[in-house]
């Protein structure tokens, strides 16, 4: 068998061992992927399918494929295996505990029945490596340790592609937010260009690339994997979406939204909330920048409309809290900041979004009561996250604290204390990257910290600041408007112009006439 081609046209004949597949299974187009295994052949054709589902994160519908493949063959080792890699979200967040019972049990039964050949004991030695002791040693931990046997697994079987595609998403989980070096991406590009050159049809090649590529230092490197993935796997929801965060690292705002509008759309279809959510937080953000204001109103509503939904998924919470906080923020509309009401979580880092756009609201507004509890609220979350041990989120809400406290001080007439907080903020989220949940900060420090040198009467500062912004956040709006205000101040007038002509560019499609494009076009208009 040379593979299993998951793309299947109208009236074309499909060729299965037992029958045909399922009516939905016909019409998929999920990639290519074929992992050989020792169970039976009708075992092996679910089990290739469930591969491709497992490799564009379609991790609900991949356990219900493996378990499928348990019991067309239940002697299939590799289905449990399959099982137990779908109750694992490497890029995502740590399993809870019924997870790690349910993985750790699919693990057990994997190894009862033994796999067939020494390949499939060592994929299964690798999974178990992950869920063992998880009770006692930590989940960065089980991690790293899960990818040194892929390591060896990968160097023991260089024709292994799918040993290749997993070590390299391994190296990606394990990299470190704080490695400006990207150490583990670079390696994982490696090993992944090459298979990419060889198998242009697979779905997790195209996906871990892009998400090796998720650097503002390496973005412009994945544009081609971002340009076929969703080709590839158009029926999985999370297909659609992944181009749209090398489409954000480059400032591509129209090709995020089309790319997760379909992705949206789908994720209803199949009634996924948190692949919905996910899609609309990345859409609300990219139309914000272009001025189209009404279209992201309307991603507002549609958020909205999901609040009963799955909002303890970390990526439905996220974007949840997210989606309001950009569109008030990014709009300057401060009086709407303040008045968003936080959807309580154990995900105490999505509170936080609520906090600080409250925050920022009520420092801009004048309101130092309000603006002083926000920031009050944002330390004891931060508190709480450090002492959960969830490092990086604390690390997030902490840039959001000292930004808020920054406002809040320069509001209080503080204005050296606000200048040293807001730069340590702008150093704080420059030390490291942004999770893949995210398409960037609700608002970027360093872009903040050129507001506050501009409120400070300190332009050329500012500009410089701004510029620094754009090279990490490309064709923001406020950060575009921001450099070129600067500019102007400054007296730099040709330099403004040339900001100012790229904003009135970057809103081409805007619905709003913002006051910040009004004023670009009137220097514009100038002589």
């Amino acid at each position: 068998m040379k593979g299993y081609k998951l793309s299947l046209g109208v009236g074309a004949l499909v060729l299965c061992w037992t029958g045909l597949l399922l009516a939905h299974e016909q019409t998929e187009k999920l990639g290519h992927v074929h992992f050989p295994i020792t169970c039976s052949a009708p075992a092996q054709q679910h089990f290739d399918r469930a591969v491709a589902l497992l490799h564009s994160f379609w991790y609900a519908e991949a356990v219900k494929a493996f378990t499928t493949v348990t019991e067309t063959d239940p002697g299939c080792a590799m289905g449990y295996w399959g099982i137990a890699m779908s109750l694992w979200y490497p890029l995502w967040q740590p399993p809870s505990e019924a997870m790690l019972q349910q993985g750790g049990e699919a693990v057990a039964k994997a190894k009862a029945i033994g796999g067939k050949n020494a390949r499939e004991q060592q994929y299964i030695a690798a999974i178990e490596v992950f869920y063992t002791d998880a009770q006692t040693r930590d989940h960065r931990t089980r991690a790293v340790a899960y990818e040194k046997v892929m390591e060896q697994l990968y160097m023991h079987r260089p024709e292994d592609q799918e040993a290749a595609v997993f070590y390299a998403l391994a190296l990606d989980a394990t990299a470190l937010p704080s490695d400006k070096t990207y150490a583990n991406q670079l390696k994982a590009v490696g090993i992944l260009e090459k298979v990419f050159a060889e198998q242009p049809d697979h779905p997790g090649v195209a996906h871990y690339l892009i998400h090796s590529y998720d650097y503002p230092a390496l973005a412009s490197r994945g544009l081609p994997a971002a340009q076929r993935y969703a080709q590839i796997a158009p029926s999985a929801p999370h297909a659609l979406h992944m181009p749209s965060h090398i489409f954000t690292r480059l400032g591509l705002w129209q090709e995020s939204i089309a790319t997760n509008r379909d992705s949206a759309n789908a994720a209803k279809e199949q009634g996924s909330v948190f692949e919905q959510l996910h899609a609309l937080d990345y859409q609300a953000y990219a139309y914000l920048q272009g001025a189209q204001d009404v279209e992201a109103k309307r991603v507002l509503a549609e958020r909205n409309a999901l609040a009963k939904g799955d909002l303890e998924n970390f990526a439905s919470a996220y974007a949840f809290a997210a989606i309001p906080a950009r569109y008030t923020l990014e709009r300057r509309s401060w009086t709407e900041a303040v008045a968003l009401e936080p959807h309580p979580s154990r995900l105490m880092y999505t509170e936080a979004i609520t906090y600080f756009a409250r925050a920022m609201g009520a420092a801009h507004t004048g309101d130092i009561a309000s603006a002083r509890s926000s920031v009050e609220k944002l330390q004891s979350l931060q508190t709480a996250l450090v002492e959960a041990k969830q490092s990086y989120w604390a690390e997030q809400v902490e840039v959001q604290r000292r930004a808020a406290a920054a406002w809040l001080a320069r509001a209080e007439g503080k204005d050296d204390e606000a200048l040293t907080l807001m730069g340590s903020a702008a150093d704080l989220e420059d030390s490291t990257e942004k999770h893949p949940v995210t398409p960037g900060p609700i608002m970027p420090a360093r872009e903040l910290l050129g507001e506050l040198l501009l409120d400070l009467h300190q332009p050329a500062r500012a500009f410089k600041e701004f510029e620094t912004s754009q090279r990490s956040d490309p064709n923001r709006f406020n950060g575009l408007y921001g450099a070129a205000r600067a500019a102007e101040q400054a007296g730099n007038r040709e330099t403004a112009r040339a900001y100012y002509a790229r904003l009135v560019t970057l809103c081409a499609h805007a619905d709003a006439e913002r006051s910040e494009l009004q004023q670009a076009k009137a220097f514009l208009a100038q002589k």
